[in-house]
């Protein structure tokens, strides 16, 4: 063990770093924990996780959050004790070396540059079914303009529209909620209580045994993914220190209680074999309790959610691209800040790699771009891993050489990050038998390996007199 924190070596380059500005406030934070994590893949891609599960979903995303709210406590009292733009980058960086700082920071990157032609492109198709006439290239460059304009412009703009696309996401989260529960204790107009027929009936509770609910796991488990970026806004918060730790601490619990709570509505209310593949789970219960328009109604939800699941991924590949560069690991023409505190060479950077994966999927989306959605299908739990030895390794240093920044403590510590680590080494495993999720982690390793060669070798030049 190191006997203090190391620094993290200095910037290369004539360049310096200039300051990012510090305008965002606690409840731009607050709404971007809650919201990060809400998106698509809940609203219409959790009938999947239905399918393979059935109502032992509830055990399948019960297990997926407690494994993201471990990872997000381990990753929250890093960021409280040593707030960063880089985050989990800058703490692997401080507790393994440069060369895990180098590969979580590119690694994400690439996750984040990947995904934004998914989101782009989803949130196209939604539109281009509103208005045929404009095509469907035509909205994504009008969405990827509007939000590099709106990332340009200040930081406060980009925690403006995610304050409010989160208030949308979470309130129609809620609102669906209490719908639901009424209608399972038959409250509303032309509904009966439904009590327990759908969850014992269908072939049970566990239809599949305790391997669907692992498969369902499987299914569910990556759209936690997305709560890392608050921790890199909380650097350019008025009071990093004490608004990641107030973030951290009401995203956890609530997520989990929309994410399980909404899989309990859904698998009471409907048999879970009667859902149709591709058919969101949330248009289902809204139209079996009468609900006009509930399909319109989701779209809409759904559109908001991929454009704020684009605003957020813009601004933290922006930011993870800007540390990068701030460490010596990313060409140093990127430090350039604006006036107003913004790193426009770094979102200039991120908007040009998004706009080659958009390209790509518009072009070949079973060919190329599938390799590349394969190659980052399984990066999060290689971050998540990172982020999950930085903390054991950084407790430690952090309880002796700064005590008083330990305001966020892992739970259980270190007995709940290491079960946090064999939960994902479970999942990786998993990954490996199941043919769907192969190729997954069998791109996404080759990716990472690639990214480690690149640092080792950037290691050994640096070490070279």
């Amino acid at each position: 063990m190191r006997d203090r924190l190391p620094e993290a070596p200095p910037i290369t380059g004539d360049l310096p770093a200039e300051p990012l500005s510090h305008s965002l406030k606690q409840r731009h934070l607050t709404m971007l924990g809650l919201g990060g994590v809400i998106g698509a893949g809940l609203f219409v891609g959790s009938g999947a996780g239905i399918g393979i599960a059935g109502p032992a979903i509830i055990c399948s995303y019960l297990l997926a959050g407690v494994l993201a709210m471990l990872v997000m406590r381990a990753l929250g009292e890093m960021s409280a004790a040593m707030p960063a733009s880089g985050s989990f980058s800058v703490y692997a960086e401080k507790a393994l070396g440069r060369w895990a700082g180098f590969s979580a920071g590119w690694l994400y990157w690439f996750l984040l540059v990947v995904v934004l032609a998914v989101e782009a492109t989803g949130a196209a198709k939604i539109a281009n079914g509103w208005v045929p006439s404009v095509d469907q290239w035509v909205w994504v460059l009008l969405f990827m303009v509007v939000f590099t304009v709106s990332n340009l412009a200040a930081v406060r703009n980009f925690g403006e529209f995610e304050f409010w696309f989160a208030a949308l996401k979470v309130g129609a989260i809620v609102l669906f909620l209490i719908l639901g529960t009424l209608a399972v204790f038959g409250l509303l107009p032309d509904t009966e209580p439904v009590g327990m027929a759908n969850l014992t009936g269908q072939g049970g509770f566990f239809p599949e045994g305790f391997g669907g609910v692992v498969a369902g796991m499987l299914a569910v488990i990556f759209a936690f993914g997305g709560l890392e970026v608050v921790t890199i806004a909380a650097a350019e918060s008025d009071d990093p220190a004490r608004s990641v730790s107030r973030a951290v601490r009401s995203a956890v619990w609530r997520i989990l209680f929309f994410y399980v709570g909404s899989m309990v509505v859904i698998v009471t209310l409907l048999p879970w074999d009667s859902l149709k593949p591709g058919e969101s789970p949330y248009v289902a219960v809204l139209d079996s309790i009468g609900i006009p328009a509930a399909g319109q109604i989701m779209n809409i939800v759904v559109f908001v959610a991929l454009l704020s699941a684009l605003n957020a991924n813009l601004y933290g590949s922006s930011r993870m691209v800007f540390s990068l560069a701030e460490r010596g690991e990313a060409p140093t023409a990127l430090l350039k800040v604006s006036g107003g505190g913004v790193p426009r060479r770094a979102v200039f950077a991120s908007v040009a790699f998004g706009f080659v994966s958009v390209v790509l999927n518009l072009l070949w989306p079973d060919t190329i771009f599938l390799y590349m959605l394969n190659a980052v299908g399984a990066v999060l739990l290689f971050v998540w891993a990172l982020i999950a030895v930085s903390q054991l390794r950084l407790r430690r240093i952090i309880e002796r050489d700064m005590p008083e920044r330990l305001t966020l403590p892992m739970w259980l510590f270190p007995y709940a990050t290491w079960a946090a680590l064999l939960g994902m080494a479970a999942v990786l495993v998993l990954m490996l038998f199941d043919d769907s999720a192969r190729p997954q982690l069998l791109w996404s390793t080759g990716a990472a390996a690639a990214v480690l060669v690149v640092a080792w070798v950037r290691e050994i030049r640096a070490r070279r007199p």
